[in-house]
């Protein structure tokens, strides 16, 4: 089975965010599945053992109890997989990264200032706009149409 193909299935994958959080039981994993989910014990066990087997899930016994964990190896083959994509949320997440320290900037240069709270510095108009008026001046053109 290709590893898209078990993580296509959203109980294996919420298996897979318990499992992230260390060693559980089967039981315990059961449990959260069948509230969530509300399918019987032996379904869950299937996506137990679809994980297992491809490698995505382990399993120790311990005493009466099994403790599943997540196997990494497969994940990070998916990661690799996702690096030809990167591209296309790289950059937004990186613009998204200097508009929230450009924010940081300003509030701080504000409480250095003594004006905390404050409206924001105004950016000069780029050089293909006029002068920017307040919201108050601006009209609904297509009220006059």
């Amino acid at each position: 089975m290709h590893a898209f193909d078990v993580l296509g299935d959203p109980v294996r994958r919420r298996i897979l965010e318990l499992l992230a959080g260390g060693e559980t039981t089967a039981g315990d994993i059961c449990a959260v599945i069948q509230r969530e989910f509300g399918i019987s014990q032996p379904a869950v066990s299937q996506h137990l053992k679809v994980l297992r087997l491809n490698g995505f899930a382990t399993v120790r016994p311990d005493g009466t109890r099994r403790l599943y964990a997540v196997d990494p190896r497969p994940l990070r083959d998916v990661d690799q997989w996702l690096d030809h994509f990167r591209r296309f949320w790289t950059p937004p997440l990186t613009a998204l990264a200097t508009e929230l320290a450009r924010g940081k900037r300003e509030r701080r240069l504000r409480e250095e200032s003594g004006t905390p709270g404050g409206p924001p510095p105004q950016a000069s108009p780029g050089p293909d706009e006029g002068p920017r008026r307040p919201a108050t001046e601006i009209r609904d053109d297509r009220r006059t149409r």
